[in-house]
């Protein structure tokens, strides 16, 4: 037998792989996950029923088409259902954004840190990653990404509110960066966060996008709305970028359980606003919690809070586990923490306080 393997690609040598944020671990102390943005609550009214029915045809392929949402989608944000694509999540959107744009010689600009799914699907596609720091308050730095762009540039993204920092950019800087930007490269609005945001200067990318046919803007079930296991997201983009972004599309890749569910979900927005509000308030009482304790820590507009603790990092994380919360290290640089229920956070609090007690 021949001891060759099968060729592959070059490119993927140095690719790291996605780390989800760690589990509770089974039958061990720790009782709360912290780690990946989850939505604590469960599902909304209507949605388990949805799920259960579509449940009862697994053995047919779904609407490839996602027709019900699509519509549903359209009719909500008042946009045309021809701007619309779904996908496997924010992420498996953002990927397909990148096979419509991006190849070999190609640039793709994102600040950093970020979402860490960019670097990654970035190098997949065999486009040059092109990371920018982010400003010394964990702010996107707009003027620096700007210029960087070149004639290799293909794409941008700017996450907003930025995981795992959660600071925003506003309606002002975020104008006059596009305004930079040439008309042929196209700028992605990342925002999977957007339902948490309560700074009124940060604008809606949806309202952005209308008159800006370079802009596109991600959305996700899997946070405000519960839907993480479901892996169902969206984009919103002018024609041709939303028609290249349904022809990259992985077929049936957003099952009929998950479509249904959407639709389910848009439609208990008075639940959701009232889940959504209880969380930005808890966020609000662990940040000025975290403020009286004499913590340094970036305002967030998200459903977490970033803490830069460095060569502590790793440290950190474990006094946490140890206390009963799991949290989501990026060894040398910080941790990100999910607001989650009122007891989880209450153990983040009292690790944060004892931890900085002991410094």
């Amino acid at each position: 037998m021949s001891e060759t393997t099968p060729k592959l690609r070059a490119a993927l040598d140095d690719i790291p792989t996605y780390k989800p944020g760690k589990p509770a671990a089974a039958g061990g102390p720790v009782a709360f996950k912290l780690s990946s943005n989850e939505n604590p609550y469960p599902p909304l009214p209507g949605v388990m029923e949805s799920a259960l029915a579509a449940a009862a045809s697994f053995n047919r392929y779904p609407d490839m088409a996602c027709t019900g949402l699509m519509n549903e989608l359209a009719e909500r944000f008042g946009v045309p259902v021809s701007h619309i694509a779904t996908g496997t999540g924010s992420v498996g959107v953002a990927q397909s954004l990148l096979q419509a744009t991006s190849g070999p010689g190609d640039e793709v600009i994102y600040g950093w840190r970020s979402f860490e799914a960019y670097p990654i699907i970035t190098r997949i596609s065999g486009a040059t990653a092109v990371p920018v720091p982010l400003t010394p308050g964990e702010v996107h730095d707009l003027d620096a990404m700007a210029e960087a762009v070149t004639d290799r540039t293909r794409l941008i993204f700017v996450c907003n509110p930025n995981n795992p920092t959660g600071t925003v950019v506003r309606r002002a800087e975020l104008e006059r960066f596009l305004d930079r930007v040439p008309s042929d490269v196209l700028v992605v609005l990342d925002e999977a966060y957007r339902e948490f945001i309560r700074d009124a200067e940060v604008p809606d990318g949806l309202e952005v996008y209308r008159d800006r046919p370079n802009v596109a803007v991600l959305r996700t079930f899997s946070k405000a709305y519960g839907l993480a296991g479901l892996r169902v997201g969206f984009a919103v983009a002018h024609e041709p970028v939303a028609a290249a972004l349904r022809k990259t599309a992985v077929p049936f890749g957003v099952s009929q359980l998950a479509q249904d569910a959407a639709v389910a979900s848009l439609r208990a927005e008075d639940e959701l606003l009232g889940r959504v509000g209880s969380l930005v308030s808890e966020r609000t009482r662990v940040y000025e919690g975290l403020l009286g304790q004499g913590w340094t820590v970036p305002e967030t507009q998200a459903n977490f809070v970033w803490l830069r603790l460095g060569e502590r990092t790793v440290d950190f994380a474990a006094a946490c586990e140890k206390a009963g919360v799991v949290v989501r290290p990026f060894p040398g640089e910080g941790v990100r923490v999910t607001i989650g229920e009122t007891e989880a956070n209450d153990l983040f609090l009292q690790t944060t306080e004892a931890f900085r007690k002991a410094l």
